[in-house]
């Protein structure tokens, strides 16, 4: 009886945990699609020092209050390593299709990962892959192609390019959230995880910035443009909230979310965000929702409410 309460209240702690994670993580697009277009700044740069500053923020934190999270072995170095080019690939990926696709349609794409994450979790990881979640798979997905607007006469124009590099960000984030499971398997601290993830993938963005080859769309053409911004203040400013604000809290909770849910169930749940994106765009930017807008978030809450009644 015991561990039936105690496996219950993990579960809800784990539903809580990720349900505040995607309202933080709802901001990022708002942010970045802000930015691209305010200042141009090249997809790369912004995800370098996204990265960066998300590791330079923590690791005072940390360093503080909680120093002896700061030591990891060998083997789980190598691991983070791995864990932060996969996540240097998937920020990359998914600012550039921001910036192609524009934050509706990117964030649509980038939750096809709910489909990946349940298949290649229950391929890899041996997660259950229940009747409960292939239906709220579908109510999600369905839900997340009607809130972004891809019926839109602005979404039928999108480049297949676009298309493309959205999908492989999807995929990207479905790698990202099983290695984030995988870590907490591991018993390392998801704010361990997060520090070493995001550190690693800003040298690897950084290196990708500095690479010679000028057809790689999205990086620095020249070793002047990482410092972009130059001397736009607010720019500076908005960047460095971007990631010291809804970067480190959002993906610190997802991380923490993972160590009490299956990655596949904190993916369904973290599809809210499009949701609230653009509930978020409509008190504060003015953005209407359309009736079909609606629809698809009532789609999604119920996918998501669907899953914490039935897909145990």
């Amino acid at each position: 009886m015991t561990n039936g309460s105690s496996s219950l209240t993990n579960t809800s702690r784990g539903f809580t945990i990720a349900l505040i994670s995607a309202l933080i993580l709802s901001t990022t697009a708002i942010f970045i699609r802000y930015l691209t277009e305010t200042y141009q700044i090249p997809a790369l740069v912004l995800a370098f020092w996204r990265d960066f500053f998300v590791a330079i923020t923590l690791l005072p934190i940390l360093l503080v209050l909680r120093p002896h999270l700061l030591q990891v072995g060998r083997p789980q170095l190598f691991y983070l390593l791995s864990y932060g080019l996969l996540l240097a690939a998937f920020n990359g990926i998914w600012t550039l299709s921001v910036a192609l696709n524009g934050a509706a349609i990117s964030t649509v794409l980038a939750y096809s990962s709910a489909a990946f994450t349940a298949l290649l979790g229950w391929w890899l990881l041996k997660e259950p892959l229940n009747w409960a979640k292939i239906l709220a798979v579908l109510l999600c997905l369905g839900g997340c192609v009607l809130v972004s607007g891809v019926f839109s006469q602005h979404a039928m124009q999108l480049s297949p390019m676009g298309i493309l590099v959205g999908t492989i960000a999807g995929l990207a984030f479905a790698g990202y959230t099983l290695m984030g499971r995988s870590a907490s398997e591991r018993g390392l601290n998801p704010w361990t995880t997060l520090l070493y993830t995001f550190g690693f993938a800003a040298i690897f963005l950084l290196v990708v910035n500095l690479l010679p080859y000028q057809s790689l769309p999205g990086k620095a053409a020249n070793p002047e443009d990482l410092f972009w911004l130059g001397t736009a203040l607010g720019g500076w400013m908005i960047l460095f909230l971007l990631a010291a604000g809804p970067t480190l809290a959002g993906f610190g909770l997802y991380n923490v979310s993972l160590s009490y849910l299956p990655s596949s169930v904190v993916n369904l749940i973290v599809t809210l965000e499009p949701v609230l994106t653009a509930t978020m765009a409509y008190f504060l930017l003015g953005e209407i929702m359309t009736g079909i807008q609606i629809g698809g978030g009532l789609l999604i809450l119920t996918g998501v409410v669907f899953l914490r009644l039935f897909g145990k």
